[in-house]
């Protein structure tokens, strides 16, 4: 899976041109801009041009499978938080440097932030956030630094690499739509929704719902020890404050397995629709479907599991198989939030699917605590301004930010307890046979 790299630039040239003329304002208004990005996406390209050696590789591809099988999962798991899986950028990079014929001082490296940032500046700032170095497997997640023994790992030279600087801070002025603006904020994507939801204090969650789903919780200033089956991140954090780290579960297939039973099989028109034809019926009728269609991330970390669809009978329709889908989403956030240590009191969500309000409501019934979902769908966008706007003095601290945070429906657990382990048990039966 790829990406143009300079499509992605465009992409956001023409966000801004939309964004600017839906607020009324020309940029020499703006204060300052934040960029949130799809974290693990790959991007090298020629320090003297700016051209791209390579499409970007997404963070979805499986090509460097057969790599992580041979890497020394203690070594990664302890350095860097992360588990050795295609889905990050270190085995993405090794494979293009390896296909690159020129030397490291004439290339850079970077993740879809650091792109954009060195492009939009022209090629002045050549950054990351610590938010999207700690997706690299480079990184060594106490330091905050990037890690000698993992670049050799790799076969990855010093000179390719990003400087690392804080998720809000100015970083370089952008030259943007003929003017010029200040880029404050940088962070993943989902750490930026963290940030967006207000979420600061140990405990608090989160889950986007979007081609993957993404389930953060607040961990503090002490990571501890790993968690089985989750990931340690670093969050964003504004001017001035201590680190601060998250449990990560990432589930690689969540809206995109709607995605495919729209595109792939043509049994809806739109993922809209999805919500009428789950309620149609009342039951999947024992139909599972395992949307392991990149493998599977958290807790299980199997690139090589493959999608399952089980139960199927001459009764089966359409509404069975999208609801499965959806009720997959749902499993699967729980999954990650029955892996966690600590108990969260409440899982604030967004993303376009949180419009779905059977997904919502079967998600509260399937973690047994309320959901709670962003007056702002776009919880990202929100978290990256806010982050932009703390650097600048837009806003003073992050209480004041957390104070601006609108929350929109409200869905309480209803199911009763029984029937949520019975279908909890055939669910996790359903991933099994995707494991074999």
């Amino acid at each position: 899976m790829e990406h143009d790299p300079d499509e992605l630039l465009s992409s956001v040239e023409a966000a801004a041109t939309d964004a600017l003329d839906a607020a009324g304002v020309r940029l020499g208004d703006v204060a300052a801009i934040g960029i949130a990005n799809q974290r693990e996406t790959t991007v090298v390209w020629e320090r003297g041009t700016g051209r791209p050696v390579h499409p970007a590789i997404v963070w979805q591809d499986r090509r460097t499978a057969a790599r992580c099988h041979e890497l020394p999962a203690g070594l990664v798991r302890s350095r860097t938080g992360l588990v050795p899986d295609p889905y990050f950028s270190a085995t993405k990079l090794e494979w293009i440097l390896e296909r690159t014929v020129l030397p490291p001082e004439e290339l850079a490296f970077g993740t879809v932030d650091a792109w954009l940032a060195w492009k939009l500046t022209g090629g002045d700032a050549h950054v990351t956030d610590l938010t999207n170095a700690s997706r690299t497997m480079l990184l060594d997640l106490e330091r905050g630094a990037w890690d000698d023994e993992l670049l050799a790992l790799f076969g990855v030279d010093r000179a390719v690499l990003p400087r690392i600087v804080p998720s809000s801070g100015v970083v370089g002025e952008a030259s943007l739509l003929g003017d010029r603006v200040p880029i404050a904020g940088l962070a993943g994507d989902q750490q930026a929704a963290l940030f967006g939801h207000g979420c600061f204090a140990r405990g608090e969650a989160k889950a986007t719902y979007g081609t993957g789903t993404f389930v953060l919780v607040v961990l503090g200033d002490d990571p501890g020890e790993p968690v089985d089956g989750l990931l340690t991140t670093a969050a964003a954090v504004e001017p001035g404050a201590s680190r601060r780290y998250a449990a990560e579960g990432s589930v690689l297939v969540g809206g995109a397995a709607l995605q495919w039973l729209r595109d792939g099989l043509g049994l809806i028109g739109s993922a809209a629709d999805s919500e009428s034809l789950a309620t149609s019926v009342e039951s999947t009728e024992g139909v599972h479907f395992v949307p392991a269609l990149t493998g599977l991330g958290s807790p299980q970390w199997r690139p090589d599991a493959r999608g399952v669809i089980s139960g199927l009978t001459r009764g089966t329709t359409r509404a069975h198989l999208v609801r499965a889908a959806l009720e997959a989403v749902a499993h699967q956030v729980a999954d990650v939030l029955e892996a966690l240590p600590l108990r969260a009191e409440v899982l604030r969500a967004d993303g376009g699917a949180t419009a779905n309000g059977f997904l919502m409501q079967l998600q509260a019934d399937l973690i047994g605590c309320p959901v709670e979902v962003a007056a702002e769908a776009e919880s990202t966008a929100l978290g990256a301004a806010a982050l932009a706007g703390l650097a600048v003095g837009t806003w003073s601290d992050a209480a004041e930010v957390a104070s601006l945070v609108r929350r929109g429906s409200r869905y309480e657990p209803l199911m009763d307890a029984d029937e949520v382990a019975e279908r909890r048990a055939k669910w996790h039966e359903a991933v099994r046979r995707a494991l074999v």
